[in-house]
């Protein structure tokens, strides 16, 4: 199970991805100061943590200053934190020492030196270090030079932005997954391209690989062909990262079962806010396939303001079809009729044209389909 709740008043945390610019920082602590609260300032190397402190301080000579990191011996350690809180400092200058075990809730903005040089889970849990009461908390990823950050680097902060929703550390792990590899799995030489396939595909592609060698595996269902007068893509202007739509196109892709596109759904609202009529559509269109592949649909045409629903051999054999029809705003004009191959095709057309849409209706009719077949 996945716990996707989150504790109660909790927000999500506000997070910015930039190069490192001094006046930006000081605007970030002076904000945090101004409302009562503290910060933690991310520098995560022993031997410089005295100059970023020393640089902070300029930046903010109102602002009371502490240093932790763990090399400092034990007891100074724990004085400094038990001073910060009670709230005798403002910024904690520190190293990803505080990245687990730590609740203050009086610190609500984070920032981090270098943030392309940690991996993605160790920012993540650096992030939830902040967040933890009913304010909104801020956290700025920062970088020296945008020239110099890898492209592996760029990934990992561009995925901290895109899961700043509360509960999505899940797919949070998933995305650190594709982008470090999942190493050797099942052998001493498995390794490598799990990247150029993506997680979802390559554990399904592993998932079915173990059934064949088990002698469990199931004969692929065919995917129908749907063809509908339909706008039905992801926008640029919905998603605008090139990566989100593709890995988006490839979720939408192996949707399965009819019940998973709600949670497609819901996945787009949270992410991106409410989609927009063709993004709705391709979902839709995506549970049309899951359906149709359920009970045996070899095609779904749409034909003016009526639809052609092709049937394998043997399916539909029971079904009362104009009853089906009437259920949905359709009547089966004819009965049914053999078409090439041996396969079954009913016509259908809309009883009120300027009521019906095809696409919803066409939805519901395989469902209802798949369930009679299930009986």
């Amino acid at each position: 199970n996945v716990i996707e709740t989150p504790p109660e008043d909790r927000l999500p945390v506000s997070t910015y991805v930039a190069e490192y610019d001094p006046p930006m920082i000081a605007d970030a602590i002076r904000r945090e100061m101004d409302r009562g609260g503290q910060v933690f300032y991310v520098h995560n190397r022993v031997y410089s943590i005295g100059r970023a402190a020393r640089r902070v301080e300029e930046l903010m000579p109102e602002a009371q200053v502490a240093v932790a990191h763990g090399q400092m011996p034990e007891t100074q350690l724990e004085g400094v934190m038990e001073d910060f809180v009670r709230e005798q400092y403002d910024v904690l200058v520190c190293t990803t020492i505080i990245e687990s075990g730590l609740d203050i809730p009086n610190v609500n903005t984070l920032i981090v030196e270098d943030a392309d040089r940690l991996g993605l889970a160790q920012l993540y849990q650096l992030r939830g270090r902040v967040g933890r009461s009913d304010r909104i908390a801020y956290c700025y990823l920062t970088y020296r030079s945008a020239a110099a950050v890898q492209s592996l680097a760029a990934e990992r902060l561009s995925a901290l932005r895109e899961f700043t929703e509360l509960g999505s550390g899940f797919r949070l792990a998933k995305r650190d997954l594709e982008l470090r590899g999942a190493g050797n799995v099942l052998g001493a030489e498995q390794h490598g391209h799990m990247m150029a396939v993506g997680f979802d595909l390559y554990t399904k592609m592993l998932r079915e690989e173990i059934e064949a060698l088990q002698g469990e595996r199931k004969p692929p269902l065919q995917r129908p062909a749907i063809e509908m007068n339909v706008d039905a893509y992801l926008p640029e202007a919905y998603v605008p990262s090139s990566h989100q739509r593709i890995a988006l196109y490839r979720r939408i892709n192996d949707i399965e079962d009819s019940s998973e596109v709600s949670d497609v759904l819901d996945e787009l609202i949270d992410r991106f806010g409410d989609p927009p009529p063709a993004a709705v559509n391709l979902i839709r269109l995506a549970g049309l396939v899951a359906s149709g592949a359920e009970c045996g649909v070899l095609s779904l045409a749409q034909r003016g303001d009526g639809m052609t629903l092709d049937l394998a051999p043997g399916e539909g054999e029971n079904v009362d079809w104009d009853s089906l029809a009437s259920d949905h705003g359709l009547r089966c004009f004819v009965s049914r009729k053999r078409a090439g191959g041996g396969r079954v095709r009913v016509p259908f057309r809309l009883r009120k044209a300027e009521a019906a849409d095809l696409l919803s209706c066409a939805g519901k009719l395989l469902q209802d389909l798949a369930r009679l077949k299930r009986r």
